[in-house]
Parts: structure tokens; C-alpha cells; sequence
């Protein structure tokens, strides 16, 4: 009998471990229903679909830095390059396709100067990201002269702002990107690779992997998403704007950490990602829909991010 109480809370543990971001999630949409007949209408729920979304898609790409034990502080910038790109490109009669390839190609470009500022040049990750931050934020300034790139064709803004039936289409778009990455993650060899690489570096090298091609990738597919992001932001707003996404990569990088890819490298998820996405974006729409002030709720987040890590470093053992 003593050994069958072990037994189920020993599965009741594993289950928590497992699943804790979930029930964590579930029980705040409990929480914040009870408080706000306002959170469990309709209209909300797409709401923070939509929203969470852009958060998820940038996940996805960091989720890939942050298995390595590295972090990208730029995707933020890069999101406003790509949106001024693409808005740039629109105007200058380029095609909608055409400019949305550019604002996406634009955004893998400023991810694989990353990797080969990090890679090549030895560059601490911390240092060139923040220089490829500065850099790309500046240089969507300077193109736009610090305005917004207006008058783009109406046909571009169902890209971010239509419908496929209810869903949103930036919920359709990183429903797609999802599946992909999730396939390169869990099914192919550069998902084994990053990985490995985020477990143990050194060991990797010695194993034969080469380390540098598979970290400047890595940091090309975050580039990636967020010319992605760019793009549907574009669309979704309607204008190319030097200065939105401010502070985006620090969502990312909460999500990434609330979905349980530890700092540290070697272990998380795309799944955990779309959890920690929809976690972030179900509280700062709560605290929204509860009157909170902004400033404070940068405060909780904060506060949010800090208990996460810490509680990553007490797992681990730090």
C-alpha cells in the first residue's frame, strides 16, 4: 500500500515537471474568467491569438539560440528593418512578393551576421547582438528618415490583417511555421545538432560536428522569423515603422524562458515555446483587461522572467 502512494506521487511529480507550464496556463484563464466576464468572450480569445502569435513566431527562432546557451538581443530591431524593407519595397513598385521575399530575406541576413560576428569573428554573443541591434534600428531610420513608409497597396494588408474563416492570419501563418520547425527540430539532424551543440560545445566539436556552420544557421533562422514578423507587422499596421517591435526581443526571449528552454542551453522545445507565447500574452491581456497600468505590467513581467531563470538554475542545480 506504502509503495502504491510512492508510486502515484512519484507519477504525479513526473507529471508536474512535465506538464507544470500547462496546468500553470489553465489555471490562469480559470483565474482571470472568474475576475473578467471580459476575458472569455470570443472577440478576446482571437485577440490573444492574434497577439501571441507574433510572440510565438519569434519564439520559434530564439527557442533554437536559446538551446544553444546563447540569447539574440536584436530581433526587435531587425523586425523594423524588415518592416521598413518590405514597406520601401512596396512603395517602389517592386510586387507584393517580391518585397515581402525582401523583408524576409533581410531579416535571415541580420541573423547570419550574428553567427558569423559570433562564429568567425569570436565576438561574445552578448556584444554582437546588441551591435546588430543598434545597427539595424539605425539603419531603419536612416532609410526612412525616421518616418513611417506610408501608402502601401491594400492587396498587401490581408497578409497580416485578413481571415481564414475566424482564425486570423497571423495565426495561420505561425501555425505553419510551427509545424515546420518543429519537424527540423525533433526529426532531423540539425535538430540533434542544436541540441547537442546547447548540451556540451566542446564535445560536440570533438564529435565532429561542425559548430560554427550549424551556430550561423541558427542564428539565420532566427533572422528568418523575424523578417517574418516584420513583414506581417507591416501588413497588420499598414505602414513600414522604424520604430515598432521596441523591446520585442525580450517577449521572445520570455517566452522562450516560460516554456521551459532553459538559458543554459541543451533543453526545451518548440511546444513549450507556443505555451509560454500564450502564457505571456494571456497575462498582459488580463492585466489590460483589469485596468493594471502598463508601466506595472512591465514590472510583473520583469519580475515573471527573474523567477523563471531562477527556478531553471535551482532545477539544474547552478
Amino acid at each position: 500500500m506504502v509503495e502504491k502512494k510512492s508510486k502515484d506521487k512519484k507519477y504525479v511529480s513526473v507529471f508536474f515537471e512535465k506538464y507544470n507550464i500547462v496546468v500553470i496556463f489553465l489555471l490562469l484563464c480559470a483565474f482571470l474568467s472568474v475576475l473578467s466576464p471580459r476575458f472569455r468572450t470570443f472577440s478576446n480569445f482571437i485577440n490573444i491569438l492574434r497577439q501571441s502569435s507574433i510572440y510565438a513566431m519569434l519564439g520559434f527562432g530564439m527557442t533554437f539560440v536559446m538551446l544553444t546557451g546563447m540569447i539574440d538581443l536584436s530581433v526587435g530591431s531587425v523586425v523594423a528593418l524588415s518592416s521598413c524593407i518590405t514597406g520601401l519595397c512596396l512603395v517602389s513598385d517592386f510586387g507584393i512578393f517580391p518585397s515581402i521575399l525582401m523583408g524576409i530575406l533581410t531579416g535571415f541576413g541580420c541573423g547570419l551576421i550574428n553567427g558569423v560576428l559570433i562564429t568567425k569573428w569570436r565576438v561574445p554573443f552578448f556584444i554582437a547582438t546588441v551591435g546588430v541591434m543598434f545597427s539595424a534600428r539605425g539603419t531603419a531610420l536612416v532609410i526612412t528618415n525616421g518616418n513611417p513608409v506610408s501608402g502601401l497597396p491594400r492587396a498587401f494588408f490581408t497578409l497580416g490583417g485578413g481571415y481564414i474563416g475566424p482564425v486570423p492570419n497571423p495565426v495561420v501563418i505561425a501555425a505553419c511555421v510551427f509545424v515546420i520547425f518543429y519537424i527540423v527540430l525533433t526529426q532531423t539532424k540539425f535538430g540533434r545538432y542544436t541540441y547537442c551543440i546547447g548540451s556540451n560545445q566542446l564535445a560536440a566539436r570533438f564529435s565532429g560536428i561542425n559548430v560554427d556552420k550549424y551556430l550561423t544557421l541558427i542564428f539565420g533562422i532566427n533572422g528568418f522569423t523575424a523578417g517574418l514578423v516584420g513583414v506581417v507587422l507591416s501588413s497588420r499596421l499598414r505602414i513600414g515603422s522604424p520604430i515598432i517591435a521596441s523591446g520585442y526581443e525580450l517577449d521572445a526571449i520570455a517566452a522562450v524562458a516560460i516554456g521551459g528552454t532553459s538559458l543554459l542551453g541543451g533543453e526545451g522545445s518548440i511546444v513549450g515555446t507556443v505555451i509560454g507565447a500564450l502564457v505571456l500574452t494571456v497575462i498582459r491581456n488580463g492585466l489590460t483587461i483589469l485596468g493594471v497600468s502598463t508601466f506595472f505590467q512591465q514590472v510583473i513581467m520583469g519580475i515573471i522572467i527573474v523567477v523563471v531563470v531562477a527556478i531553471d538554475m535551482w532545477r539544474r542545480g547552478e
